[in-house]
């Protein structure tokens, strides 16, 4: 009897230890997700244009093929890699981070160039624009799939600099819940962004009543405006990301100098309003500063990017 109860004290010491580990992991993962929370927005805000133009009936297919790559990229790919260089070479998060951060400078820089010059725009997409939808589903979700692997990856970086020292087998699985958190809320949320118009059509059609009639008809016409607004959000979310990115990491690797002036810039202008509203000044001065670095330096690596890098990966990737 007295060996039964050791072993029930010994069995509820171990639970109370998993207990305080799970707390712990989910702590851990909650505090690394809100640091992320900026490039999930972008993420949010960028993947609905990879189904604009498809029929109906393939939207939510093409979404969870997106989220199973997003989630193969930060569980088979990225959550082992940067536990490893967090481990053996932490030097090198840094330098990578801010790779990440050119690509998304590149990526936004190149969707202004598109604005402002349509007529290359649509040059571009003629090219690329293959008669089987098949083919032109299979490339919308190969390009989402690689820039969500970006995204991704800043994610991961992110979240691992935010979660406390401590056991590999914990940061891993703090990692893993912030995989598996954002890349739930980020395509639920996207899934049912780019519903919205045949949820509008349906109750347009079939609700009951005539305020509910009317609701979906102004549902359904409001989505175009809307599917434009996360298009631009998207964009200047993709540059502020990249050029706070960017900047930050060139102050940790010990030029300060572009952070400083913009910290003070912003410390001053917040100061020159109410208090009340100071600390949205400070934020919005400081996005619209790395906005501006971020595209500038979108622009300025945008010949390399189109003249040597994609070709060479397309010749690459061909040759495979």
């Amino acid at each position: 009897m007295s060996g039964l109860i050791a072993l029930l004290d010994d069995v509820t010491a171990i639970a109370k230890v998993a207990a305080a580990s799970v707390d712990d992991i989910a702590g851990a993962a909650a505090k690394a997700g809100s640091k992320a929370a900026g490039v999930v927005i972008d993420d949010a805000a960028v993947t609905p244009k990879y189904v604009h133009g498809f029929a109906a009936s393939r939207e939510l297919p093409i979404i969870g093929r997106i989220a199973f790559g997003s989630v193969r990229n930060k569980l088979v790919i990225l959550l082992p890699a940067a536990l490893l260089l967090s481990a053996f070479a932490p030097w090198v998060v840094t330098p990578l981070l801010m790779l990440g951060g050119l690509y998304l400078c590149f990526e936004g820089a190149e969707k202004v160039v598109h604005v402002a010059f349509p007529h290359r725009s649509h040059a571009i997409e003629g090219a690329h624009d293959p008669e089987n939808p098949a083919q032109l589903e299979e490339e919308k979700v190969a390009g989402a799939i690689k820039t969500d692997f970006i995204l991704s990856a800043e994610i991961m970086t992110i979240a691992l600099a935010a979660l406390p020292d401590g056991e590999v087998w914990v940061q891993a699985a703090a990692l893993a819940m912030v995989a598996v958190g954002i890349t739930a809320l980020v395509y639920g949320s996207v899934a049912l962004i780019v519903k919205m118009d045949d949820i509008g059509l349906h109750l347009a059609r079939e609700a009951r009543t005539g305020l509910m009639r009317r609701f979906g008809c102004a549902l359904v016409r409001a989505m175009p405006r809307v599917m434009a607004l996360l298009s631009a959000v998207g964009t200047a979310a993709m540059i502020w990301v990249g050029g706070s990115i960017v900047v930050h990491g060139l102050d940790v690797l010990g030029w300060g100098w572009p952070a400083g002036q913009i910290h003070d810039l912003a410390l001053a202008l917040g100061h020159a309003v109410p208090a009340g509203a100071r600390g949205a000044v400070e934020w919005a001065v400081t996005a619209g500063l790395d906005g501006v670095i971020g595209l500038a330096l979108g622009l300025a690596i945008m010949p390399l990017a189109l003249g040597v890098v994609t070709p060479l990966w397309q010749r690459i990737t061909t040759r495979k």
